[in-house]
């Protein structure tokens, strides 16, 4: 299967239409048709409902869509690392991460990175655990920050020296607003409002001490700040970390921590025999040390030559995906991937060599 034909089909599936596709990839309609149909026999599977008008996409072609997502931007990565200019370092260092504190622990890093290397650019996706862990499984990130158990037979891991608190966040005029901390018997019948995270996590049964479905369950949130707004408005009590939403001052909101008191640790992971990218092996280097790296291209601040950074040797050219050019980082990425899209009815070979 060529990266081509995954472009073609992104582009059916965005456009509704095979005549508008074709009209933005700039080719006839009957040679994307042509090219639609060969792609479904390669696969043995239909992939496009088609109408008179428009089309839409079988079961079969939203999973494809869904997968040749992943492999583009998985290429367009390895283009990232594979174009640095002239020896440079450069390219991106992307990190999953959810809503925490914890947090600053990766920016400074990468301030201090980015400080070193202007040219070297930093990435955070937003995500719960679940969400930043297939993310990684994926290669679609360098790093994810996540909160205490890790998978140590599939990941590397560092702890970050912060601590979250648990707590509530309520509205001011509240009755447990009152209150210095918050016991289970407080919320046993309240309105809660809590992550899909927290939802499926020990948390809540470890705390209450009864199961889930006893809860009064009002609603659940991803974003902390929508949650805050579901606050707000009253629809209950939001179990959260501190110092996510900012309660200084006079606001409408205010936060309890729990008590007994529940802490969140972190930790810095990446999947086990990762190859990283020469940005990447900097950053967890100063993840590691907490600190600087050591000298940079020219000592602790970068030399500058024209008015950019002097290359070092660890900013040499290379492909963290395959070790060689750009056309050969394309057909590994399809290779990588080719799992995804198995079994039962996908099946990917990588695209004839240009």
């Amino acid at each position: 299967m060529e990266l081509r034909l995954l472009r073609y089909f992104l582009t059916v599936a965005r456009e509704g239409s095979i005549t508008n596709a074709a009209n933005a990839l700039h080719i006839t309609q009957p040679t994307l048709s042509r090219q639609i149909r060969e792609l479904e026999e390669e696969l043995g599977q239909t992939l496009l409902v088609r109408g008179s008008r428009s089309v839409s996409l079988t079961g079969e072609g939203m999973l494809l869509r869904k997968r040749a997502e992943e492999i583009l931007e998985l290429v367009e990565k390895a283009e990232r690392e594979v174009s640095l200019g002239d020896g440079l370092l450069t390219g991106e260092v992307s990190v999953g991460a959810g809503e925490t504190v914890g947090v600053h622990f990766l920016t400074r890093a990468a301030q201090e990175l980015r400080h070193r290397w202007p040219e070297v650019r930093f990435q955070i996706i937003s995500g719960d655990g679940m969400e930043v862990c297939e993310l990684l499984d994926k290669g679609l990130i360098d790093f994810g920050l996540v909160f205490d158990h890790v998978d140590r037979a599939k990941y590397n891991a560092l702890p970050v020296p912060y601590r979250d608190v648990w707590g509530v966040l309520m509205r001011r005029d509240s009755p447990l607003a009152e209150k210095t901390a918050v016991r289970p018997e407080d919320l046993i019948h309240a309105p809660l409002l809590v992550s899909r995270q927290v939802l499926k996590g020990p948390l809540l049964p470890e705390w209450f001490g009864i199961g889930v479905e006893q809860l009064n369950i009002a609603g659940t949130y991803t974003l902390a700040f929508n949650g805050s707004l579901m606050v707000e408005d009253g629809m209950g009590y939001a179990l959260c970390l501190d110092r996510i939403i900012n309660v200084a001052g006079e606001g409408a909101l205010c936060f309890r921590p729990l008590e007994p008191r529940r802490e969140a640790g972190m930790h810095i992971v990446w999947k086990k025999y990762q190859v990283f990218s020469p940005a990447a092996e900097r950053y967890l280097q100063l993840l590691r040390e907490g600190g600087p790296v050591g000298p940079g291209p020219a000592g602790p601040r970068p030399a500058l030559k024209n008015g950019r950074p002097i290359p070092n040797a660890r900013g040499l050219p290379f492909c963290e995906v395959c070790g060689a050019g750009l056309a050969q980082a394309g057909r590994v990425a399809a290779r990588r991937f080719s799992s995804l899209l198995r079994p039962p009815f996908f099946r990917i070979r990588p695209p004839a060599a240009s």
